[in-house]
């Protein structure tokens, strides 16, 4: 209990709810990160945070069991962005049993970085049926 009254907060979900806004741009954050920016930058801004989005949405389905698919990498592009200093790529994945490729933006570890004829695995996005979410090598998701 703080000096003020129950927090009823963490500082992480304070934290999620403001880079919600700023992604956005509503709220006081949002508007002033898109005035402050401009509007290319701002949509740089937007993918970095649906990038990390999608990363712990991620570590969220596999702490819950969701079942995962394995993938091999057939190309790897960098775009160029670093979130918390890892980079985002795009990357061109054959999942096994299908004879269609699937390209993703995704956050890697700059520790981890997938390379062609890796095997990775993939979750289904219970966001947009028929996508799916990187997750990593299984070694180390």
């Amino acid at each position: 209990m703080g000096i003020f009254g129950k927090r009823g907060r963490s500082r992480e979900e304070r934290a999620a709810e403001i880079a919600g806004k700023v992604a956005s741009g509503k709220g006081f954050y949002g508007r002033a990160t898109r005035a402050f920016l401009g509007q290319e930058d701002f949509a740089r801004v937007q993918q970095s945070i649906g990038a990390y989005r999608s990363g712990h949405e991620v570590q969220q389905l596999l702490a819950a069991g969701a079942p995962t698919v394995p993938a091999t990498v057939v190309s790897l592009a960098d775009t160029g962005r670093l979130v918390n200093f890892d980079p985002v790529v795009d990357l061109v994945l054959q999942p096994s049993g299908t004879s269609d490729p699937v390209t993703l933006r995704t956050l890697v570890s700059k520790l981890r970085i997938p390379r062609p004829g890796d095997q990775v695995l993939l979750i289904a996005d219970p966001a947009q049926p028929g996508a799916y979410l990187y997750a990593g090598d299984g070694v180390n998701p």
